[in-house]
């Protein structure tokens, strides 16, 4: 008997045909080797003006491989805010896709967008709840309460910060960021500064590489670009 089967409570004999079908989540070595992951490195800066978040450009095949040099690993997902993709490349985007659902669906419904404290709850409840394989995205966005950025862990954890990184080139761009970043700099200074704390993460970090992506978000919106090399960036 197929185990992934939902048995009828009223004849176990039988499946419900009512029943969703329920599958699973690669976990062993094997099979995790065969998952393409972002690997990646992704900054999120707050400023007054708005915040900034940049990712690096590459994915790869159990993280011996580059699969693909051009991986956007941002996305818009509401009117003023926008999200990395970290982890398995498929949970990433299954996961973005929910919350931008979710998201307009709630615009909709209420007439105005979902505040960005409410965005990131609902992101920690979904990664919480959902099979998202080994996600940890960044949420920066701008709303009445001024610009935020957010870590969302795997387990649903929800942590605000002026300014955060995930990835495998954490450790590598935290120092970068460490020495340098202000809470009073502009947005164009928080540009550079992310723009050059991927850089630096991507010197050493064989899951980071092949370029940047920037996006700068303010109350007017979410503008995302894509740059071959930091000189281009900065």
């Amino acid at each position: 008997m197929n185990p992934n089967l939902n048995l009828s409570p009223h004849d176990s004999g039988r499946p419900d045909p009512y029943a969703p079908e329920l599958g699973s989540i690669a976990t062993d070595e094997g099979d995790a080797e065969n998952v393409t992951k972002t690997g990646t490195t992704t900054v999120g800066l707050a400023t007054e003006d708005g915040v900034v978040i940049a990712t690096d450009r590459r994915a790869s095949l159990g993280g011996r491989f580059v699969s693909n040099k051009n991986v956007v690993k941002v996305e818009q997902i509401h009117p003023t805010a926008a999200m990395t993709l970290v982890g398995s490349v498929g949970g990433a985007q299954s996961f973005i896709r929910t919350l931008r659902s979710e998201a307009s669906l709630y615009e909709t419904r209420h007439g105005d967008p979902m505040s960005i404290d409410a965005l990131a709850t609902l992101a920690g409840n979904f990664a919480r709840g959902g099979p998202f394989f080994a996600i940890h995205p960044i949420l920066g966005g701008v709303d009445d309460e001024g610009s935020q950025v957010y870590t969302i862990d795997p387990a649903g954890g929800v942590m605000a910060d002026d300014y955060a990184v995930t990835g495998s080139g954490m450790q590598l761009a935290y120092g970068t960021l460490e020495g340098e970043y202000d809470t009073e700099m502009s947005i164009a200074d928080a540009r550079d500064l992310a723009a050059k704390a991927v850089q630096a993460a991507s010197e050493r970090d064989t899951g980071s590489g092949n370029g940047l992506v920037i996006a700068e978000i303010t109350d007017e919106g979410v503008e995302i670009e894509e740059f071959d090399d930091l000189d281009d960036a900065i």
